[in-house]
């Protein structure tokens, strides 16, 4: 993979290659591989049992067949559809391999479910068959909100053996998956991370059901990890670990990737991978990866440019070529073909575990991802004892209004746009046109994301990093509701998913200002893009 990276970073080439040095001197990439928690903090916890990814592509190689017959046999009773649950980490690596490879003749057709949003959770229980459909329901830590509510309103539609579980080892969902008589359950490495567990179980799982060629991802995989164990600094994760980390730390905090429209989801995942694991201690590494290409001029001196281009596909070279010329730096990275995919996994997981050396922060945990989470179950819990949420400062469109928010930035800002709402292509493309239209105007960075999902990817560095974000949160009713179970099983129920995800706009904003942000929230009408594109 060495000859498909190359670099161009102007004056900030030789800030790298100190890093390299320095890098090698102190054998970081060889205590990487030891296991060797001090690289990151004095500390082990959190850290000492978060490396098992490293090696996670071998370990995966050997369960191969045991994978694709259990898929066979999941698909041998007619079932052509499969639903993921799952939110973050368990939900993006698996739309990776659903976009880009989609689903194989006579196996099932995936898709993803992490919104709480009551018509996306009703979209697909009117439009799935429950007797054809497997249900996927993935969850680390087997205790999330919004992955446990789907699984019981799926459960009051389905049999218990139309399940699957992907979890950890003793997990809440691991035991009530086993009482009910799951189809089957998964237990993955505990010492991987969510955001790590793209070739573990989590990705896995899914593949298979899918048709993915899991030896070929797996090869390309391992020859990743073998390539950084054995080249140490000289290898591409490195490198471009160290780019990331010194332009972080030179004010080219904001990651900008350029990719080849084939693989174009494979931005979402390393959105979250970046962002969870850099954005803490006030420091951190913005991706933004929603953004159309633009000329040099619309760009501030906050950027980096990475280029993910599948061979033959000469889309945004010259785009890409007009950045670096202007000055700004570009790193370039070629992939043969879509498998190549499995090698970028690995490579992005050493790079940023990298990166965050480099910045000084330790890229394993979350802690301000549970400051929204604690927010919201009180937002609940205030809900089911009034009846009523938390009345919420908001505005009708208006761009008198976000012209005032938007005033006097201060230097290396960005703005995030956070819509509560249902996710659809139309809703999808006035969102980014309008961070187009803002990033035009101003020339800060702009990422989109759907609420709680980018809970679970981008908010640790909304509430982490150094507080320059700027955040635009849009929330809609919805025209129908659906219940949230209290048990699986039963009709009763004391909240719903409209309920579920107003406490969780509600918990995300007081979180934000709770951390000094600045935020403004917007209501749209029921014309969603009508009301962006007003904007």
């Amino acid at each position: 993979m060495g000859e498909r990276f190359s670099a161009s970073l102007g004056e900030y080439q030789a800030g790298v290659d100190e890093a390299l040095v320095e890098m090698k001197r102190e054998r970081i990439l060889e205590r990487i591989w030891a296991g060797d928690h001090t690289v990151w903090k004095p500390d082990p916890d959190g850290i000492a049992n978060r490396l098992g990814w490293l090696r996670i592509a071998k370990k995966m190689s050997a369960v191969i067949a045991d994978l694709e017959a259990w898929a066979d046999s999941a698909r041998a009773d007619g079932s052509t559809h499969a639903l993921l649950l799952g939110m973050g980490g368990s939900s993006l690596a698996p739309e990776v391999f659903r976009k880009t490879f989609g689903a194989r003749d006579g196996y099932l057709d995936l898709a993803v479910l992490d919104s709480t949003d009551p018509e996306a959770v009703l979209s697909h229980a009117e439009r799935l068959d429950p007797e054809k459909t497997r249900f996927i329901v993935s969850t680390k830590s087997g205790g999330t909100i919004e992955t446990l509510s789907f699984l019981k309103f799926f459960r009051n539609r389905a049999a218990a053996e139309r399940f699957i579980a992907v979890t950890d080892p003793g997990s809440r969902l691991a035991d009530l998956a086993e009482r009910q008589g799951f189809f089957a359950v998964f237990l993955n490495d505990p010492d991987i991370g969510g955001r790590y567990s793209a070739l573990s179980f989590f990705g896995l799982v899914p593949a298979a059901l899918l048709g993915v060629d899991l030896r070929k991802l797996l090869d390309q995989a391992r020859d990743a990890a073998r390539g950084a164990e054995s080249g140490g600094e000289d290898d591409p994760s490195a490198r471009l670990g160290a780019v990331m980390g010194e332009l972080a730390r030179a004010g080219r905090d904001k990651l900008t990737l350029i990719i080849s429209e084939a693989i174009a989801g494979f931005g979402d995942w390393v959105e979250q991978l970046v962002a969870e694991s850099t954005g803490k201690e006030g420091r951190g590494i913005l991706p933004v990866v929603t953004e159309t290409v633009g000329p040099p001029e619309v760009y501030a001196d906050d950027r980096l440019f990475v280029h993910l281009r599948l061979d033959g596909d000469e889309t945004h070279d010259a785009a890409v070529l007009a950045l670096e010329k202007a000055g700004h730096p570009v790193v370039r990275m070629r992939l043969a073909d879509r498998y190549d995919l499995g090698g970028q996994m690995f490579l992005w997981e050493l790079a940023v575990a990298v990166a965050g050396h480099r910045i000084g922060i330790q890229p394993f945990d979350q802690p301000d991802v549970e400051a929204a989470k604690v927010l919201a179950r009180r937002m609940v819990a205030e809900y089911q004892q009034r009846g009523v949420l938390p009345v919420l400062d908001v505005q009708t469109p208006d761009t008198k209004a976000l012209d005032d928010f938007l005033s006097a930035p201060g230097a290396g800002a960005y703005i995030a746009l956070q819509a509560y709402v249902r996710p659809t292509p139309e809703t999808t493309t006035a969102l980014r046109a309008l961070g187009d239209r803002l990033r035009d105007r101003t020339k800060l960075a702009t990422t989109v994301g759907y609420g709680p999902r980018f809970l679970h990817s981008t908010g640790q560095l909304h509430k982490g990093d150094a507080g320059k974000g700027l955040f635009v949160q849009f929330l809609a009713d919805s025209p129908q509701d659906a219940d949230i179970p209290d048990q699986m099983g039963s009709e009763e129920s004391s909240m719903t998913f409209g309920v579920l995800r107003a406490a969780q706009a509600l918990g995300d904003r007081q979180a934000l200002e709770d951390a000094r942000r600045r935020v403004i929230t917007f209501h749209l009408e029921r014309d969603l893009p009508g009301g962006l594109n007003c904007l």
